[in-house]
Order: structure tokens, then C-alpha cells, then sequence
């Protein structure tokens, strides 16, 4: 059994909803499954170490057979096994190939060779890629509304703010047409300079803030740009979420999908909840993308 020894060449950065590749290798799963990965694919995977995007949906067809991708995860092969979805190195690791899997219920009939077509689910694209560009808008617009509460100098994000977002998120998961963002404030973040007993008092506003900033950031229709820092297009490849925002560029390291501009929005808006568990704070942001 031979494994893969180039990282998939992926085109859903792209904005891509269909590939043509080679089938280069299959793996039976103890689940029933099979992972089958392709030298290219518009397929966008779940990546295990930061889940917040779901795989796509859509199938696979291998000579005129259509099999339905039920998932699809990030793998890793050294040249010895194939690890699919629990790779023991991150993404980019010198030595591994990192490959999608396409996950399906049954493979009789897919060979190592075979051409396969991948076709995916163009309104779930569309939702997720909405849901994942207002997540990262939602995030600078938090940043910029609690400004105020840090008495200390922090990282800051791109445009500049404390980076509250980096600093204190513990979870997010895009879901279609918006996504879901938990932070925890404990003694770690106060000893950062952060005023969390001021923040429950300042949340209605903070609020309103933040969907005031979204407002005006989306009335300017804004171009969104996936950027490769290198030349191929390998999934190990580092890319960064770009928008042109009225006050300048800003940039998000980023693996998901994307739209192309704001203008395909016709509003973005956060619903703020805090509670307390465990002598810490914690928020959550609810952001929702309203398509044109």
C-alpha cells in the first residue's frame, strides 16, 4: 500500500464548487467508512485542530457512480499510515503530507488511479463561507468595542485593537449564515488588563457598538480575498482571510471558505450573552449573516 506524498492541491480557496482528480489512495476506517484522497479537490475538510468550519456536503462520482461524501476530514501520512483526523503533528510539519479525506459510506468500485469528479453542495458552501466571513468581521467589531476595558498593552488584531478575540476564545464553530464564539474571562485575562468587572455593565452597548460598526462595514461592500503566503496551493499551505475594509486592509489567518464581498449581505448582527461558572466569566457571541 503506498500513500500519498505531496499534500492535496486545493481549489475551494478559490471559491471552487467542482474538481477533477486522481485517486491516489483508499483507507477502510474501523467505523465502516471508507477515506478516500485525491491529488485535488474543491472538497473544503474539517480540520481536527480548530473545527469551527463543518466539511462541505456533496459526492463523489467515479466512473459514472456517484458516491455521497458523508465527511470530510484533515489526514496526515508520514509514508507508513495514513491518520485520518487525529494526525499526531500540525499542519505544515516538514516530513508529512496533509491530504483531505472524503469520507463515504461504501468504496466498491473506487481504485487507487481512477479519475473522480468532486461536485460540492453549492447553498451549504454559500451559507458557510457567509457564516465564517461574518464570524471574522464579528470579531474585529468585538475587539474594537472593548477597547476600553484594557488598562494594559496586549496583542492586537489588525486594525490595531487588543485582540480580545485571540486573547480569551476558547471555541467557535461557523454554522450557515452565522457562527457561535465562546470566551472565557478568568484570572489570566484580568492579570492581562482586562476590566471584566466593568464588562456586564457595558454589554448592551458593546452590542449596539458592534452592530453599528458590522453596519457600516458591510454597506461598503467590502471585497473579501482568500491570500496564499506561497506560490502552490497545497492544503498545508498557510492562507489569510483579507477584507477591504472602509479603514483599510485587514488580515485573518485562516483555512475556510469565504464570500467575495460584503455586498452579497444585506446585514450582519451579534446577540452578547454573559454568565458566570467557575469563578470565570464567560461570553458568547452569536453573530448572523443575512444574505441579499
Amino acid at each position: 500500500m503506498t500513500f500519498p506524498a505531496t499534500d492535496t492541491v486545493v481549489t475551494y480557496p478559490d471559491g471552487d464548487l467542482a474538481s477533477t482528480g486522481t485517486v491516489l489512495h483508499v483507507e477502510p476506517l474501523e467505523d465502516g467508512r471508507t477515506a478516500v484522497v485525491l491529488d485535488r479537490t474543491a472538497f473544503h475538510p474539517v480540520d481536527p485542530v480548530w473545527p469551527d468550519q463543518p466539511a462541505d456536503a456533496g459526492a463523489l462520482t467515479v466512473d459514472g457512480r456517484d458516491y455521497e461524501i458523508v465527511d470530510a476530514v484533515v489526514g496526515a501520512t508520514d509514508g507508513s499510515a495514513l491518520y485520518v483526523g487525529n494526525a499526531p503533528v500540525r499542519t505544515g510539519t516538514e516530513g508529512w503530507a496533509f491530504v483531505v479525506c472524503h469520507l463515504v459510506e461504501d468504496a466498491s468500485g473506487i481504485e487507487p488511479g481512477a479519475t473522480a469528479t468532486v461536485t460540492v453542495d453549492a447553498e451549504r458552501r454559500r451559507a458557510l463561507s457567509a457564516g465564517h466571513t461574518a464570524c471574522h468581521l464579528a470579531s474585529l467589531a468585538l475587539n474594537d468595542a472593548l477597547a476600553p476595558l484594557w488598562t494594559k498593552d496586549v496583542p492586537v488584531d489588525g486594525r490595531g485593537r487588543p485582540n480580545f478575540d485571540q486573547l480569551a476564545i476558547t471555541s467557535s464553530r461557523i454554522l450557515p449564515d452565522g457562527s457561535l464564539d465562546e470566551y472565557r474571562i478568568g484570572k489570566s485575562l484580568r492579570k492581562k488588563g482586562f476590566a471584566a468587572a466593568e464588562l456586564a455593565a457595558r454589554l448592551e452597548d458593546s452590542s449596539e457598538t458592534i452592530d453599528q460598526t458590522l453596519a457600516g462595514w458591510v454597506a461598503a461592500g467590502a471585497p473579501i480575498a482568500i491570500v496564499r503566503d506561497g506560490d502552490g496551493h497545497g492544503l498545508g499551505e498557510r492562507r489569510r482571510w483579507r477584507a477591504e475594509l472602509p479603514e483599510g486592509v485587514v488580515e485573518i489567518p485562516c483555512g475556510g471558505t469565504h464570500l467575495r464581498s460584503l455586498a452579497e449581505l444585506e446585514s450582519v448582527t451579534v446577540a452578547l450573552e454573559l454568565s458566570e461558572a467557575e469563578g470565570a466569566l464567560s461570553l458568547t457571541m452569536r453573530t448572523t449573516a443575512q444574505p441579499v
